[in-house]
């Protein structure tokens, strides 16, 4: 088993990564003599819940189903976990259990985080996606009509597990969307990695569970030393936000009904990338070298139609990074070297927006 420790002091937690943990029982000796709530939605509780169900020894325990999508990832929906916890008489010393993709789990930690003023939680996430970012860190939140993630929390899960196979069970479009986030990680800081995607995106796409492993563990590794070095995103965290500030307002802009959300990022990298070549800080063929990759995945490198130029630049202006009324944009320097901006031309990242081409539908 691949395990990693994310060090944060008293919020201190291990990231567990194999095959098979689902079915070991040892993952879930913490929930013993606890209330427990399990999260999931009506997609993956079909495949997973009773398997959980039967490995976690609890005082008492429970579970609920949320609507699957995006759209679902709202206060509305967290009043729902409040409803069950409330309902069952859930005290602070109770425990939540995400099992599902980044929707589940940022909704079930933003709940954790905010019952009673906060109570444990696991992450069990089971897209590729959620296995390489959104369980790992401590964001948790929801979505406002007017912007995605705008109300949340930083909020430390007390333990992540990776079963791997649940990856066995998920549509070719979702790995795809996760692996737009282990592209992210290569770009902004490991160009080594970088170049083992290129080599290895085939396996990774047949999900060869060795390759996948590597993967999410590189992957997890990243985050968390970045993590590490500046939990509530105040600098060096910001790095992880590559592609996501245009990625975000993509999503919001389509209702997120056009793109999953790493399919979004993936846009926003190559928006990201197109802007760096215009400032002068990559070439040609570093740029056709990313999107190939890119592609190779499976992901798109073209706005949707109809999502203008204007549309991205409002809803950049409510997006929660910025600082002192300025945006900041993550830009690359070269693969592997990210770095974070508010000085680039605006003149040229709008011309950029209307020049840069659009899905015919």
């Amino acid at each position: 088993m691949k395990e990693l420790r994310l060090n944060l002091g008293r919020r201190s937690y291990n990231i567990n990564i194999k095959a098979g943990l689902l079915g070991d029982k040892t993952m879930f000796g913490e929930l013993a003599d606890r209330d427990v709530l399990i999260v999931s939605n009506e997609t993956v509780a079909k495949l997973y819940l009773e398997q959980l169900n039967r490995v976690i020894n609890a005082k008492r325990r429970f579970s609920m189903e949320l609507p699957d999508g995006e759209s679902f990832k709202t206060l509305d929906t967290v009043t729902q976990i409040y409803d069950a916890l409330l309902a069952h008489q859930f005290s602070r010393d109770s425990i939540l259990v995400a099992l599902g993709g980044g929707v589940v789990g940022d909704i079930t930690g933003f709940a954790a985080a905010t019952f009673q003023r906060g109570i444990q939680f696991f992450q069990i996430p089971t897209t590729l996606l959620a296995q390489v970012d959104s369980s790992v860190g401590g964001k948790t939140g929801v979505n406002h009509a007017l912007g995605k993630n705008m109300i949340g929390s930083f909020y430390q899960p007390q333990r992540v597990i990776i079963d791997i196979t649940t990856l066995n069970s998920l549509p070719n479009r979702q790995l795809s969307a996760g692996l737009a986030e282990v592209i992210k990680y290569g770009l902004i800081c490991d160009a080594p990695f970088f170049q083992w995607l290129e080599e290895n995106i085939e396996n990774l796409l047949k999900r060869d569970p060795i390759s996948l492993e590597y993967a999410i563990h590189r992957s997890c590794e990243i985050k968390a030393d970045i993590v590490r070095r500046d939990e509530h995103e105040t600098d060096v965290r910001a790095l992880l936000n590559f592609g996501h500030t245009f990625g975000h307002a993509i999503e919001t802009a389509t209702n997120y009904e056009i793109c999953l959300h790493g399919e979004a990022v993936a846009i926003g990298m190559c928006l990201a990338i197109e802007l760096s070549k215009r400032h002068g800080l990559i070439d040609s063929a570093t740029q056709k070298r990313i999107k190939q990759l890119i592609r190779h995945a499976n992901l798109p490198t073209e706005l949707p139609a109809g999502v203008s130029a204007q549309t991205i630049i409002d809803l950049m202006k409510i997006d929660k990074k910025i600082v002192a009324g300025a945006s900041r944009l993550i830009l690359l320097r070269n693969i592997g070297q990210a770095f974070i901006t508010k000085d680039f031309k605006q003149e040229i990242l709008m011309e950029m927006l209307q020049e840069y081409p659009r899905c015919s539908s």
